[in-house]
């Protein structure tokens, strides 16, 4: 054994930012003297609350039946992990995975089993003890070997691998693999896999989640917000900090940043602030803190390849073809962001296709004006012309990280004669209507739990997962997916990695159209958070975080 511990007139661009920018510039400008950066750092300051605005009112707050960060962000801090990314190193991997309600783990020599060592005296919220067994109960829930049912399982495919979970008393768990898979750690290391109490079921977790961290879940009351109250009891002497952390819920992203800027709120919602918005809130509120960082967010295309008129492959190709990837990103983050495949590129990701590699991917030509000529050349094969178009609806879940490049695509897609009118989603239907698959095209922001490969290959592109949202299914490919996730030299498995992202570009799996870089920004009275470059879901368990008030 081994052990370690849409709206009408002007520009795209103009229709997006111009009403953000107008209102911000109304906001009052506060004279703030910028603390010497050499002074030394605080101590550690017990009580307050935490506020934070949230963008939108979620379905629920399950993180296991939730495809969210609305959910993951708010919730985490009511969890605990097995394990966990260390939440002060902004990059995740491998190698910054720490004990969380497992004390240590092992693997079996083969390779295809992984015990942990589980913490003793920890207690769910309503007092009764966590065990081995609520871990065997979570990942029956995950793999489907429950009584009880999850409504959704957004995350299923990650679990694929797991033959059943082996308890050995009320302190140690084990995953029987079905093949070994080192990097099994790294998605059991992401806020999207904390574990759940046998006691409470999947319904009451919807509504009332217990769990073991540093919070306690007081209520959620859609459109309005989300309340935490400090855990006395959390197993971690001296934590939280906080008494407790409120979110408000303002779906109007104007409303929110200036009732930021005037010092309502000690955090943006996450990953939310664009490029643009960022340089006025500097403006308006200099003291201001903002970590600027792609965070594995990827705005993608969705195309329904299996419903006409896009289960044609010809067409498909026609729209990948049409994409000015760098007109994205110029207008909507003023040049900051990343063109990539799959996988986020480098240096925020670890396993992306480095730039001389992605330029060889058909497609990836940067002369639009001749992929374009391509696309035209495919729509006249398919009987169309500058006089008979193609009217599509582009489906866009209605937030504004999601309707503003849906703005844009409309756009471009008239350059090859696709006449798309945007259809806006609200987020408790979004989900839902894609995995039923009851869209054309979408545009989508893909936010990875894990920067690595076994999560973005099996969860969006493996044959029959849930979140496989455009049905994507090649099985000779797959193969080669069960070959990377068991390699243990890290350069032989990139190379496999970008074997596998170069295939998905070539055959429209699932369009990338650009990596975003969006902005988080805290008022410098915020302490002890590190906000991740290479995952939005797995900084938020806000144990360590304090108001220096």
């Amino acid at each position: 054994m081994t052990e370690a511990s849409g709206a009408a007139g002007g520009t795209a661009a103009e229709r997006i930012e111009k009403p953000m920018i107008g209102l911000l510039r109304l906001a009052a400008r506060a004279a703030v003297i910028l603390l010497a950066i050499a002074a030394p750092a605080p101590a550690q300051k017990a009580g307050g609350v935490l506020r934070i605005y949230h963008r939108d009112s979620p379905a629920s707050m399950s993180i296991l039946e939730e495809g969210t960060n609305s959910v993951s962000i708010p919730m985490m801090a009511v969890f605990n992990n097995l394990v966990l990314f260390d939440q002060h190193i902004p990059q995740n991997s491998l190698q910054t995975i720490r004990p969380d309600l497992a004390e240590s783990w092992s693997w079996s020599d083969d390779g295809k089993r992984l015990t942990f060592k589980l913490r003793q005296g920890v207690k769910w919220h309503d007092g009764k003890p966590f065990t081995a067994a609520d871990v065997k109960c979570t990942w029956d829930l995950l793999t489907g070997r429950s009584t009880e049912k999850l409504r959704a399982n957004p995350r299923k495919s990650w679990w694929s691998n797991v033959a059943e979970i082996a308890v050995n008393g009320p302190a140690e768990a084990s995953f029987v693999l079905e093949r070994p898979q080192p990097a099994i750690l790294a998605l059991l290391a992401s806020g999207l896999a904390p574990v759940y109490p046998c006691h409470v079921s999947p319904a009451q977790m919807r509504q009332h989640p217990i769990g073991t961290g540093p919070f306690k879940f007081v209520e959620f009351k859609a459109n309005q917000g989300i309340k935490l109250a400090r855990n006395p009891d959390y197993w971690k002497p001296g934590r939280p900090y906080l008494d407790g952390i409120e979110y408000t819920i303002i779906p109007n992203r104007s409303t929110a940043i200036l009732a930021f800027v005037a010092g309502q709120f000690d955090l943006t919602f996450p990953y939310e602030v664009t490029i643009p918005v960022l340089k006025d809130v500097k403006a308006q509120a200099p003291n201001a803190i903002c970590d600027l960082v792609s965070a594995n967010s990827a705005t993608n295309l969705l195309v329904n390849r299996e419903a006409p008129p896009f289960d044609n492959a010809d067409l498909r190709r026609a729209l990948t073809l049409a994409l000015d990837r760098k007109s994205f990103i110029d207008i909507l983050a003023q040049g900051q962001g990343d063109i990539g495949g799959a996988m986020e590129p480098p240096p925020a990701g670890v396993w992306g296709m480095p730039a001389d590699v992605l330029a060889t991917v058909p497609g990836y030509d940067p002369d639009i004006a001749k992929n374009r000529a391509a696309a035209r050349e495919i729509m006249t094969k398919l009987g169309y012309s500058a006089d008979k178009h193609l009217a599509v609806k582009v489906a866009a879940r209605n937030i504004p990280t999601y309707r503003d490049p849906a703005v844009i695509l409309v756009d471009q897609l008239k350059e090859v004669w696709i006449d798309a009118e945007l259809d806006t989603i609200e987020t408790s239907a979004w989900f839902p209507k894609l995995a039923r698959k009851d869209y054309q095209i979408g545009v989508n922001n893909t936010g990875s739990g894990v920067d690595d490969p076994d999560q973005q290959f099996y969860e969006n592109y493996g044959c029959g997962s849930e979140r496989n949202y455009t049905g994507y299914c090649n099985p000779e490919l797959q193969k080669i997916f069960d070959q990377q996730s068991m390699e243990t030299d890290q350069e032989k498995r990139k190379q496999l990695v970008w074997e596998i992202d170069r295939k998905l570009q070539e055959d429209v799996a699932r369009p990338i159209i650009y990596h975003t870089r969006l902005g988080t920004c805290m008022q410098p009275q915020l302490k002890g958070l590190t906000v991740m470059v290479n995952s939005q879901y797995n900084g938020w368990r806000m144990e360590d975080v304090w108001l220096d008030r």
